[in-house]
């Protein structure tokens, strides 16, 4: 029981924290808004949305937002709409990356450039603290320093031929007497 709550305590303080580093944006603000004078493209050019991000659309009742398809986006086609909001203060969450596509929906707005493509990014987590298994150790030695007053640790090589301090190792084969002989066939 003290782990199931020491779990929902860590992914409940998971969440507050992402929502916590969601940024809420103004669309075409801080010195415009959803409106036919406002550069939107400029606008979401300028900015860097993240998954958890929010889009907050104010309008008068003149205007809705009506979230389209790339190519309805493009000729200002409100006819296959994934979404309209007109309620004046849209929160649009942006739960997922990709590009999303918002014009107004009333008649010559959007071909007057009311219309926002806005591109959403994965947001960053940050590294781990630990890694989930221990690094392997490296097989080549450091360099030593110069300025290193103490050497590092030698390790052990493997020899491969034999110093002439130490004795060969000696090796021999069975002389003919000393070898297995046959047994008749």
């Amino acid at each position: 029981m003290a782990v199931l709550r020491t779990f929902i305590c860590v992914a409940a303080t998971a969440v507050l924290i992402q929502l916590s580093m969601a940024a809420n944006y103004t669309v075409g603000g801080p010195n415009g808004g959803w409106d036919t004078a406002t550069d939107l493209r400029t606008w979401a050019t300028s900015q860097k949305f993240l998954v958890g991000d929010n889009l907050i659309f104010q309008y008068p009742s003149s205007h809705d937002v009506t979230e389209v398809s790339k190519p309805d986006y493009d000729s200002c086609q409100t006819s296959n709409k994934i979404k309209s909001y007109t309620d004046g203060n849209t929160v649009i969450p942006l739960s997922s990356p990709g590009k999303r596509y918002f014009i107004c929906g009333a008649p010559g707005h959007c071909t007057v450039g009311m219309k926002v493509g806005i591109d959403t990014l994965a947001s960053t987590s940050p590294a781990p603290a630990s890694p989930s298994k221990p690094p392997q150790a490296s097989p080549v030695a450091p360099t030593p320093q110069a300025s290193s007053k103490t050497p590092p640790p030698a390790s052990p090589a493997p020899e491969t031929s034999p110093s002439p301090a130490s004795p060969a190792p000696e090796t021999s084969s069975p002389s003919p007497e000393e070898s297995p002989k046959s047994a008749p066939t």
